[in-house]
């Protein structure tokens, strides 16, 4: 079958034997090239494994799934706690991190790691499951109720994700981004521009200029979600959220809020709202075109939101 690899800075399609021994075989349908894959491609990362951890395909069957691509141990305190995110193992078993990917035709995963689609969720757009489960974290973290003012900071697709994730909790939205056509996208999911102080402010941009716009931003007793990934730490006005007495919370991942995780809730989503694939996913791109998918995945000013491949 094909295969994506990363290798001294540069994307690989390979020919590479078919996936075999324990766990459910899923056959991959879109898969979707996540700012974190940018980031170790241009670090030159020293992964031996198929990337790709934004995954959705069918089964044997034909049916449906998404995959959780976290592998937690499920023993330790945090697993049974729930938070499953925080098992201190699972980074080693990650696929697309320590264990292949689905960047790929096929690969095997365990049962635990699928998510069954609602019949109204196109498997092609089911590779959002994994973005949009990120930020229903996060507003989970943050504590997100209906009525609240919500800020977002950055139009990549984790800032949009959390634009719809809010939108669905009936808050109401502004949006800050660099580009034109990430304001246009956060408008069509129900953002507006960002004016006066809200209640809370999701930093999604990495940056340090936004974690400042989101001190700014956040009214007085307000709360600052950091959903961005800061790879090389980040500088922090503490002396202007000190006198606004900001509460500052972070989130990674996904988890589970009792039997429900946060991917079901992110399926969910897709579901009720079908306006979110319809306006993140913006170039397709078959397998043996990856190259030119990276290349467009790279260049927001090209127009990408979200750049996913259809083995």
């Amino acid at each position: 079958m094909r295969a994506v690899y990363f290798k001294d800075g540069e994307v690989e399609l390979r020919e590479v034997p078919e996936p075999s021994g324990e766990g459910v075989r899923v056959h991959v349908r879109s898969i979707g090239i996540c700012g974190s894959d940018l980031h170790m491609l241009e670090m030159k990362s020293p992964l031996n494994c198929v990337v790709g951890h934004e995954v959705a395909g069918v089964l044997d069957d034909g049916s449906p799934v998404a995959v959780e691509p976290a592998m937690p141990c499920h023993e330790c305190a945090s697993c049974r706690a729930g938070d499953y995110n925080l098992c201190q193992s699972a980074a080693t078993r990650t696929l697309g991190i320590g264990r292949n990917g689905g960047m790929a035709d096929e690969l095997r995963v365990p049962e635990s790691c699928l998510v069954h689609l609602p019949s109204n969720v196109d498997v092609g757009d089911a590779c959002l499951a994994e973005p949009l489960a990120v930020a229903v974290h996060g507003m989970r973290q943050a504590g997100l109720d209906a009525g609240q003012r919500v800020a977002v900071i950055g139009g990549g697709t984790i800032g949009l994700c959390a634009v719809a994730v809010a939108k669905a909790g009936n808050a109401t939205v502004g949006l800050s981004a660099r580009y034109d056509h990430q304001m246009a996208t956060g408008k069509s999911l129900g953002a507006g521009e960002t004016e006066g102080q809200y209640d809370l402010v999701v930093e999604s941009a990495g940056t340090d200029k936004a974690v400042s716009g989101a001190v700014k931003l956040c009214r007085p007793k307000g709360r600052i979600l950091i959903l961005g990934t800061h790879w090389s730490g980040l500088a922090f006005p503490q002396m202007a959220a000190m006198m606004k007495e900001i509460t500052v919370t972070s989130s990674y991942m996904y988890a589970a809020n009792g039997a429900v995780r946060d991917f079901d809730v992110a399926a969910t989503l897709l579901s009720r709202h079908p306006e979110i694939a319809k306006a993140l996913i913006t170039h397709r791109f078959p397998l043996a075109e990856v190259k030119q998918a990276f290349a467009i995945a790279r260049d927001r000013r090209a127009g990408a939101i979200k750049v996913v491949l259809e083995p």
